[in-house]
């Protein structure tokens, strides 16, 4: 990364906070829904469900994912520099 790059903006690092508990909490169910598949097909006994608040093992596996999505959309916002428009000013007006 170089020296002189601009650190982020506050609003930068609150967007990605918030998509990372979003993007966690899909991955979470996606996953949930695919061990459960695994479950039933094969009779497996995986203590891993959507029901967080009994299962500790599945609140643990949610925070572990929120915490890992956050943390790798903080590091983007942080390694990426902010989108500057690039606009061209005239120099002088044409009048008619």
């Amino acid at each position: 990364m170089p020296e002189n790059a601009p650190k982020p903006a506050a609003l930068r690092i609150v967007a990605a906070v918030i998509l990372g508990i979003f993007v966690g909490f899909f991955i979470f169910f996606g996953l949930a829904l695919i061990i459960g598949a695994f479950n039933n097909s094969m009779g497996m006994n995986i203590p891993v469900s959507t029901q967080v608040a009994e299962d500790v093992l599945s609140a643990v596996l949610l925070v572990v994912i929120i915490m890992c999505c956050i943390t790798f959309f903080c590091w983007k916002v942080w390694t990426s520099p902010p989108t500057t428009p690039e606009f061209e000013i005239p120099e002088t007006i044409d009048k008619f």
